[in-house]
């Protein structure tokens, strides 16, 4: 917006004093030395990428500190960094002075000035005066010295509300260049705002509590599934001082909306019990219970009276899932089932009811497929981005957050200079504090656009800020208390507000989505790896008597498997995935048949057993045992040459199923015979296992044969048992009747009769 011409007989204005003090300091500065400063400025180019800086930026300056970020009148001004010699040579005489002004106008300036590198005359201010100033007699190459500078608030010449300049310099001079000249320069932003405005900006600033899986879908086979988690990083995060930690700590005294992961706080809970840890080949107990307990108590107590957003469990990447994943079967369904669990969660360990109606895309970035596969999960908001939501009104202002997109969903539209502000390194004091004073700088000039417009404006952060930018995340929403030009708003209350009629509606197409995020998603294969440990789980599933404590965990290993947090992690992502699913097969291997040896059969009829092992701690049941022949004739008794038996086993039991075989119409041979575990639905479950079954039939002829001795030997046996007993008759007529038998007598042709049964005359051997 243009700046307001000055009014004659007003005092004079910030820029107007700032051109004078800048126009005088320009005439009187040597011309000697405006003529030498020109070919040393024109040399740059020439010189070698190898060698040192030279002008203006031969002496690199830092802001460490800047306090008050947002000073009021009776207020001093401190402003600490350091100065390092970049350059060849030894710098006499240096001198470090703060500079103020001019008064920006508009978001773009402040972003201008924020761009600009090296001293630029004329557009930088002048120093402030003498008395502010440190001096170092020398400054040698590749030192570096420590400054502060300290100024009353009342000496800066702040004037009208708005967003000035500010700026710390050195000068000094070399051997090369003998005269006093700007050898560094680094700008700032001071905020100015002594009293509140009646118009203020609401501002809603998301918290967002998100990390990467750490649990696994393994859990132990006690009563309460003691967990395992790939490894005990989070416990580093967790612990004082560590990421997770200083965000509960820090967002505990700031007006921010919560965005909880809620598989971030099933983790913690996970973890403030029993849990183990996998290390090599074998896991070991987990030691940070009380780590975990105190986080949790920690955010509880937070964020009680607080607002709370719940994104779907694991926080799947929506992006993704619209590019590559709604093709295949099942994703969506996913996605849903995330959604679903999501609240659950948070009220069961928070105890507090979240909203679930917002899906918030990477970095904001949208097109018609991700906020079509959004809303089919439930959610009536989207957080996008205005760098991806772009305005094409020209409006003069940044229109209001929310953005009617059709079908009653809500685009609530983050400011993107705001959103990123935070990006990259802020362990470093001076990145740190340049992203607050630009922060407050931002968001006052935002105001200042239309000041009897008051409009709602959202901050999307970094997904997973870590400990420095939370920090840095923290100062600035510091310094605006006070609610000089803004005040607060909670996410809910932001998707409500009433949208700008100017503002753009129109949801980019998917060609617009960026090419270096799209190179970020996971592929297809992983939504089909996904879909293949679905089925094998569903199918385990139903054999179970117990099914919830297999598909609870899987199921939360599944959704962790498209996380946000596999984007540019490709490997981890598929060794993630790798690990459900071979622990998955481990534990369906668990129920199996156990390798027969071959069977011979003789006779009419037989019963061979198979036997179906479980080594589970649950029973199994609604499992079918079928056995087919490829001989047919080999049948089991009625039901041709295919049978089914139902099994059922406890945990860590194994059941001998018997099928009755009929021989009697086949021939010698052989029959191969597999045997395959199904479920009730006809779905193949486990290995299938052949065996062989030998038949040695008994025919006709041979049972003839056989007939006809036995017949003989029956009547030689009658024979001679009459011919005895007419031999004993004869004797007793011709002897005494019937007197002593004597030692001579001859002894019985047959031994006692066996009262034991007769043998059936069938073999099994097993």
């Amino acid at each position: 917006m243009a700046e307001a011409a000055d009014i004659q007989g007003t005092r004079p204005s910030p820029a107007r004093r700032w051109l004078r003090r800048t126009a005088s300091a320009v005439l009187g500065a040597p011309l000697l030395a405006g003529l030498l400063a020109v070919p040393a400025a024109g040399a740059a180019p020439a010189a070698e990428p190898a060698k040192a800086p030279t002008g203006s930026r031969t002496v690199d300056v830092s802001l460490n500190t800047l306090t008050p970020s947002v000073p009021s009148e009776d207020d001093t001004l401190t402003v600490s960094g350091t100065v390092t010699n970049r350059g060849k040579e030894t710098i006499s005489s240096a001198e470090v002075d703060l500079r103020v002004g001019p008064r920006l106008t508009g978001r773009g300036e402040v972003d201008d000035a924020a761009k600009r590198s090296g001293y630029v005359p004329g557009a930088d201010p002048v120093t402030v005066g003498d008395k502010y100033t440190v001096k170092f007699p020398k400054l040698a190459r590749g030192i570096s010295q420590d400054f502060t500078l300290t100024v009353p608030v009342d000496k800066l010449g702040l004037d009208d509300p708005g967003v000035y300049q500010l700026g710390v310099s050195v000068s000094g001079r070399t051997t090369t260049a003998p005269y006093e000249q700007v050898l560094g320069i680094k700008r700032s932003f001071l905020p100015w705002q002594p009293e509140e405005s009646d118009k203020r900006t609401k501002l809603t600033f998301l918290w967002p509590l998100i990390a990467s899986p750490h649990v696994t879908a393994e859990t132990r086979s006690d009563e309460q599934q003691t967990p395992v988690f790939t490894d005990d990083d989070l416990a580093e995060e967790l612990a004082p001082g560590g990421r997770l930690e200083q965000m509960v700590a820090l967002g505990s005294r700031l007006p921010v909306t919560w965005v909880i992961d809620p598989d971030l706080l099933a983790s913690v809970a996970a973890m403030a019990g029993k849990y183990e840890v996998q290390s090599g080949d074998t896991t070991v107990p987990g030691k940070n219970q009380a780590a975990a307990r105190q986080w949790l108590t920690a955010l509880e107590k937070v964020v009680e009276d607080g607002k709370v957003i719940a994104l779907p469990f694991a926080d799947p990447d929506l992006a993704s899932i619209a590019h590559r994943g709604k093709s295949v079967s099942g994703t969506l369904s996913h996605l849903q089932n995330a959604s679903t669990v999501a609240a659950t969660t948070v009220e069961t360990i928070l105890h507090v009811k979240p909203s679930t109606d917002f899906a918030w895309p990477v970095n904001g970035a949208v097109d018609s497929s991700i906020v079509d596969v959004a809303t089919s999960a439930g959610a009536h908001n989207v957080i996008a981005r205005s760098d991806s939501f772009q305005e094409t009104a020209a409006l003069p202002y940044t229109p209001t957050a929310a953005r009617p997109i059709g079908g009653g969903t809500t685009a609530v539209v983050a400011d993107a200079r705001l959103s990123t502000l935070f990006d990259g390194d802020m362990s470093r004091a001076g990145a740190s504090t340049l992203a607050v004073q630009r922060f407050l700088a931002q968001t006052l000039a935002l105001t200042e656009q239309a000041p009897d417009n008051e409009r709602s404006i959202v901050v999307a952060p970094p997904r997973m800020p870590t400990a420095a930018q939370a920090q840095t995340m923290a100062r600035a929403l510091e310094g605006l208390s006070g609610d000089r030009w803004t005040q607060p708003l909670d996410l809910v209350a932001a998707a409500e507000v009433k949208p700008d009629p100017s503002a753009t509606t129109k949801v980019p197409p998917a060609s617009a989505y960026p090419k270096k995020l799209r190179a970020r998603e996971l592929p297809t294969q992983a939504f089909q790896d996904i879909r293949t440990t679905q089925g094998s789980l569903d199918s385990f599933e139903t054999i179970l008597t117990q099914p919830e404590r297999v598909v609870t965990p899987f199921g939360n290993a599944v959704n962790r498997s498209m996380s946000t947090a596999w984007r540019g992690r490709s490997l981890e992502a598929q060794q993630y995935r790798d690990a459900v699913r071979d622990y998955l097969q481990s534990l369906t291997s668990e129920v199996q048949l156990i390798e027969k040896s071959d069977v011979t059969l003789s006779g009419r009829s037989a019963t061979i057993p198979v036997t179906v092992q479980n080594k589970l701690v649950q029973g199994v049941d609604r499992l079918v045992l079928q056995l087919t022949s490829d001989n047919i004739r080999l049948k089991f008794n009625d039901d041709g040459s295919t049978a089914r038996l139902p099994v059922s086993i406890a945990g860590g039991h194994s059941q001998s199923v018997k099928f009755d075989f009929d021989t009697a119409t086949s021939a010698n041979g052989r029959a191969q015979v597999t045997a395959r575990l199904f479920t009730e639905d006809g779905t193949p479950y486990g290995k299938e296992m052949t065996f062989t079954v030998k038949v040695s039939e008994v025919t006709p002829t041979v049972l003839l044969v056989i007939a006809g001795g036995l017949l003989l030997l029956v009547l030689a046996g009658i024979r001679m048992y009459s011919h005895r007993k007419r031999a004993v008759a004869s004797d007793t007529a011709d002897g005494d009747g019937g007197g002593p038998e004597q030692p001579s007598d001859p002894a019985p042709d047959t031994g006692p009769e066996s009262g034991a049964p007769s043998g059936t005359g069938e073999k099994v051997d097993r």
